[in-house]
């Protein structure tokens, strides 16, 4: 009794230890976080990683990837999304007198045509103090191409797949699925339309019509874009090039949708000859630790299900009533 007595207490004394560590590292790191938010702002928030070394005093060249789906979901609840990390990167990028130019390093399909709106937004702001280079790795499509329309300059591979000016949003039908197993929806809805992309039923001729109207207006928004900022006619892209469909790098270069073929070493000559700055370093920005990612980390826990993914199809899916600027191969 005496020794389950004392491995009792002991146990109770370490829990007390952890927790106690837990919350004085919460508290520092939160303490740490306010107060770069107001001495240094989104500077302190981001790590540089040394890609090619410059004279000293000569400044840098701001290297921000974007990666994969473009999308605003959190990775988790305490977590930071991939927009916020691209846009603290941004806004790092832009107050850092060192910085003489940023380069978005791009390989992605697309994704949420908000997520793409909001980088696209961004990247015009950093414009306003430096320049702004696009490099386009393997994809660069749809919103991916968006917001690379805020940019001053678009390189592309010859090989890269770009373009895709088009919107898409989808439901799944499985009304007849229903039928089969014996099953039926009851809806109560307040109006018509409050479950018009449901997939128990048939879309309505007003439904189809709306929907249709949203993703023409959205269209519409990124035809404009892309026609001001490749300085092209909308109605030429829009009977032609701006029809959803895939361009290769050459293929975009000879249609004016890309200025340069190359690869994300000419962006660095680019975004050093554009800033004035040829014997600039080149620094990789990504985000750092912080709050969030901490309380991420130590609140992981191990997956509790295994997937098995068959073929080539993209792990991301389309969630039914967002809409998005993808090719059609990622519309799953």
């Amino acid at each position: 009794m005496k020794k389950t007595g004392c491995a009792l207490l002991f146990l109770f004394l370490a829990l007390c230890a952890s927790v106690f560590f837990n919350l004085v590292l919460v508290a520092l790191l939160g303490a740490g976080e306010a107060q770069s938010m107001t001495t240094s702002g989104w500077r302190s928030q981001m790590q540089e990683i040394t890609i090619e070394d410059g004279k000293h005093g000569a400044g840098k060249i701001a290297v921000i990837p974007v990666q994969g789906i473009i999308h605003t979901a959190e990775q988790a609840e305490w977590g930071t999304s991939m927009v916020d990390d691209i846009k603290k990167a941004l806004r790092a990028a832009a107050e850092d007198n060192d910085v003489k130019a940023v380069v978005l390093a791009v390989d992605s399909p697309g994704g949420e045509v908000t997520a793409s709106d909001i980088i696209y937004n961004e990247v015009l702001k950093v414009r306003t103090k430096k320049p702004v280079v696009v490099s386009m790795s393997s994809l660069g499509a749809s919103g991916a191409y968006y917001l690379a329309c805020g940019s001053d300059w678009i390189v592309a591979n010859p090989t890269t797949f770009t373009g895709s000016i088009g919107v898409i949003i989808q439901s799944l039908n499985y009304e007849q699925l229903f039928d089969k197993v014996g099953l039926d929806a009851l809806v109560f809805k307040s109006g018509k339309f409050k479950d018009m992309l449901s997939g128990s039923r048939p879309i309505t001729p007003d439904e189809q019509a709306y929907v249709e109207g949203m993703v023409q207006q959205v269209y519409g928004r990124f035809l404009d874009i892309v026609a001001n900022a490749r300085k092209l006619p909308a109605g030429e892209l829009r009977d032609g090039l701006a029809d959803g469909r895939i361009l290769t790098g050459k293929d975009a270069q000879e249609a004016g949708l890309v200025d340069q073929l190359g690869y994300i070493e000419d962006a660095y000559f680019k975004a050093r000859e554009l800033a004035g700055a040829p014997d600039a370093g080149v620094f990789r920005y990504e985000p750092g630790i912080n709050f969030g990612r901490v309380l991420r980390l130590l609140g992981a826990k191990s997956p509790s299900k295994v997937e098995v993914q068959l073929g080539a199809m993209p792990s991301f899916r389309m969630e039914p009533g967002r809409i998005y600027l993808l090719p059609e191969f990622y519309a799953w």
